[in-house]
C-alpha cells in the first residue's frame, strides 16, 4: 500500500488539531478538523494582470486575469509588456502606469508559477504536495494557502492590500470552518511574513488576549528555511543584479529587482543590533510614531563582520571624484579603462550592520544612482515601519511548538567583491570575486585567502548558516541532540546527547563524527525551558533551499512527529530515532547481493501487473499504521 508521506502530515494533524477529539485517541480517519496554513516564500506566488496592455509588435497581449508570473511564453515574445506588468514604482511602490497585477488566490496560485508540459515541473513549488492531498481524500477547504505580492514591504502589503488583516480571518475562519487550530508551514521569505504578522497582531488584540489568540488558532509553526538574518545573495542582486534563471540580462532583472521593496526584507543585518519594540511604546506616554531607536550591544564593536564568517561587501570606488561609477556613452567614448586604472580606486568593505543601517549605500551615493532608492526605501518602509524594524533579529515566536528546519553543508554565497565595470547604469558593477561557506571553510571564486571566522557548518546554498541558525537562539539553557541518517536504518549509527548546555548568544554544534558519503539529519529538541512550549531545530545535509519543501526526508520526519503527538501512548515530547524503517512502499528496494528485497523485516517481494523491475515488486509486508507504532 502505498500512502504519500505529506498526506499522513497533514492527516495525522487533524486528530492533533481538534478540540473536540478525546486527547490520544487514536486516528479514525476523520479529517474534519484538520487546518493547514501554507505561507510560500519569494517569488512562489503568481500573479496576474489586472489591465488591458496592447504589446506592439507582438501577437500577445495582456489582458485582466493573465498570467504574469510566471508566463515565459510572454516573457519571451514581450518583454517590455512584460516589465511593465512587473516593475513597481521604487518610491511609492505603485503599478505603472500601463499595466498593474495583483497576486492570485488560492493553492492554484502557489503549485506551478508557469503551468505547462515543459515548464510546469520546472516551475513546480507546492503542486505535488496538494496533488497528494486530493488523491488521499482531504477536503478542498482543509488547506488554505495565503498568496501575497512579494513584491511589496511589509507596511505596504497591508496598507494596499490588507494581507495581515485578512490573514487573521484566514486563522479564525479556519477555526470555525475545521473546529481546531492551524498547522503554520512557511518557507523562505514566507516566515518573515509570519513573524512581521505576529507583531502586528499585537496591536490588533488586547494584551491579555494575544497569547490566548495564539493558543487558541496556531497549534505548530514550521520554519523552513527561514533567512532570519537576511542573505547575501539579496546584495548581489541589488548592485549586479541576478537572473534567477529567467532569459533576462543581469542589468535588466537589477533594474527589476530594485523596483521591489520587498528585495530590503532580504538584506543581512546583525544579530547584534536591533530596534525598540513598538508594541511596549504603543503602551507608554513617550514616543513619535513611526520612529524607532536603533541601538547596537557592544559585541558588535567588539567583534568583526558583525557575527557574520566575513565582510559581506568589498567595493572599488573610483578615487577620482570626477568620474562616475554609471559613466554615460559619450563618457565611455572618451575614456579609456587605462586612464581608470591609474585612478588607484579605493576598496571599502562593509559588515552586515552597514548594509542594514544604510551605511554602505551612503557611502556609494555618488557612484550608484539606486542609492537613493535604496535609502529611501529603507528608511521608510523599514527604519520607520509602523509595527517594527523588521531588519532586527526575532525572538522565539509565542507558539507552544516551534520547529525550525534548514539544509545544510552545501556551498553557499557569503560575500562579494565589486567594481565599476566602465558601462553605464544598471550594469555599472561588476563582482569581482565570491566569498562561500563551505564545510567550515571560507574559500574564493578566485583561490585568494579570506579572512573571517568560518562556521562549523554552511548553508543551503541560498541562506548561510549564521542565517538559518539563528533559531537555534530559541533553544533553552538544556538541549538534547541526536544525529542520525536520512537514510531507513537499524540505529547503528544513532548518536545521542542529553542535557547539552547552551548559552542563549552563542551557537551549539555537536561533538559527534560523520561517516563520509552519508548525509544526516541532526535534531536539537528542548521541551523543558519554557513551560507548556517546545522547540525543535532539524538540520539536513545537503538539501538545497528550493527543494527543501519537497524533501521526503522532511515529510517522513513531520508525519511520525505528529504521529507521535497524538497517540496516547507516547512517553516522549518528541519522537524517538532509534531507527527508521520503510514506512512506505517507495522505500523498499531490492538487494542484488542478497537477492532478495532489503529490510527483510519490513518489506517482501509482491509482484504486481505493470511492474518493470525487481525493486518496483518490493512492498510493505503491513500497513504503516501498524509501523508506526514502533516510533512512540
Amino acid at each position: 500500500m502505498r500512502i504519500p508521506t505529506p498526506l499522513f502530515f497533514f492527516c495525522f494533524c487533524s486528530l492533533l488539531l481538534s478540540p473536540t477529539s478525546p486527547a490520544g485517541a487514536e486516528f479514525d480517519g476523520d479529517y474534519s478538523k484538520l487546518s493547514g496554513i501554507i505561507i510560500p516564500g519569494f517569488a512562489s506566488t503568481q500573479l496576474r494582470a489586472w489591465s488591458i496592455l496592447d504589446c506592439p509588435y507582438s501577437p500577445l497581449d495582456f489582458n485582466p486575469l493573465d498570467l504574469v508570473w510566471l508566463d515565459t511564453t510572454k516573457l519571451l515574445s514581450a518583454v517590455n509588456c512584460w516589465l511593465k506588468c512587473m516593475v513597481l514604482d521604487p518610491y511609492n511602490q505603485t503599478d505603472h502606469p500601463e499595466c498593474k497585477s495583483r497576486p492570485d488566490s488560492g493553492l492554484s496560485a502557489i503549485t506551478e508559477l508557469d503551468p505547462g508540459y515543459i515548464t510546469g515541473p520546472l516551475s513546480s513549488v507546492w503542486k505535488e504536495w496538494i496533488k497528494w492531498c486530493i488523491e488521499f481524500g482531504v477536503e478542498a477547504n482543509a488547506i488554505i494557502a495565503v498568496p501575497y505580492d512579494w513584491r511589496l514591504s511589509p507596511s505596504k502589503l497591508e496598507e494596499r492590500d490588507l494581507y495581515f488583516h485578512k490573514l487573521k480571518l484566514t486563522f479564525e475562519t479556519a477555526l470555525k470552518l475545521r473546529g481546531g487550530p492551524s498547522l503554520v508551514f512557511a518557507h523562505s521569505l514566507g516566515n518573515n511574513v509570519f513573524l512581521y504578522f505576529l507583531e502586528w497582531l499585537k496591536l490588533e488584540i488586547a494584551p491579555k488576549h494575544y497569547n490566548e489568540w495564539l493558543d487558541e488558532h496556531i497549534h505548530a509553526y514550521f520554519a523552513v528555511g527561514a533567512p532570519l538574518l537576511g542573505a547575501p545573495d539579496t546584495v548581489k542582486a541589488t548592485l549586479s543584479g541576478s537572473t534567477f534563471g529567467l532569459p533576462l540580462s543581469e542589468g535588466t532583472t537589477r533594474l527589476l529587482f530594485n523596483s521591489f521593496a520587498s528585495s530590503l526584507w532580504m538584506m543581512p543585518f546583525s544579530k547584534y543590533c536591533r530596534a525598540d519594540n513598538t508594541y511596549s511604546k504603543h503602551f507608554s506616554w513617550s514616543s513619535k510614531k513611526g520612529r524607532h531607536t536603533y541601538y547596537c550591544d557592544e559585541q558588535e564593536s567588539r567583534l568583526n563582520f558583525s557575527g557574520w564568517p566575513t565582510n559581506i561587501i568589498n567595493i572599488e570606488v573610483p578615487s577620482n571624484n570626477g568620474f562616475d561609477a554609471y559613466p554615460s556613452i559619450t563618457e565611455i567614448a572618451q575614456s579609456n579603462v587605462s586612464n581608470m586604472e591609474c585612478g588607484l580606486p579605493t576598496q571599502l568593505s562593509f559588515s552586515a550592520r552597514e548594509i542594514s543601517d544604510g551605511t554602505f549605500f551612503k557611502a556609494i551615493e555618488d557612484y550608484d544612482p539606486d542609492s537613493k532608492r535604496v535609502l529611501y526605501q529603507l528608511q521608510k518602509s523599514y527604519h520607520e515601519d509602523p509595527v517594527l524594524n523588521p531588519l532586527t533579529p526575532w525572538e522565539r515566536p509565542p507558539i507552544r511548538n516551534v520547529f525550525c528546519i534548514y539544509g545544510t553543508d552545501l556551498k553557499t554565497e557569503v560575500g562579494y567583491y565589486f567594481a565599476p565595470s566602465g558601462k553605464p547604469y544598471p550594469d555599472n558593477w561588476i563582482v569581482t570575486d565570491v566569498i562561500y561557506e563551505i564545510e567550515g571553510t571560507l574559500t574564493s571564486r578566485s583561490g585568494n585567502l579570506i579572512e573571517g571566522n568560518p562556521g562549523v557548518v554552511s548553508g543551503d546554498e541560498t541562506v548561510p548558516y549564521h542565517s538559518l541558525s539563528w533559531c537555534k537562539s530559541w533553544l533553552g539553557p538544556k538541549v538534547n541532540i541526536t544525529r542520525a541518517p536520512q537514510s531507513e536504518h537499524d540505529g547503528s549509527d544513532v548518536q545521542v546527547e542529553l542535557n547539552v548546555e547552551h548559552n542563549h548568544d552563542e551557537d551549539i554544534f555537536p561533538n559527534m563524527t560523520r561517516t563520509p558519503r552519508v548525509k544526516y539529519i541532526t535534531f536539537y529538541e528542548d521541551a523543558a525551558s519554557i513551560p507548556g512550549k517546545r522547540t525543535a531545530v532539524w538540520e539536513l545535509d545537503k538539501t538545497n533551499h528550493r527543494n527543501i519543501v519537497r524533501s521526503p526526508v522532511l515529510m517522513r520526519e513531520l508525519w511520525l512527529q505528529l504521529w507521535h503527538d497524538i497517540h496516547p501512548k507516547a512517553t516522549s515530547k518528541f519522537v524517538t530515532k532509534a531507527k527508521r524503517g520503510p514506512l512506505r512502499d517507495d522505500n523498499c528496494y531490492w538487494d542484488y547481493g542478497k537477492a532478495r528485497c532489503a529490510w527483510p523485516e519490513y518489506c517482501e517481494y509482491r509482484y504486481v501487473f505493470g511492474d518493470v523491475h525487481l525493486g518496483q515488486s518490493c512492498r510493505l509486508k503491513n500497513s504503516s499504521a501498524k509501523m508506526l507504532l514502533n516510533y512512540l
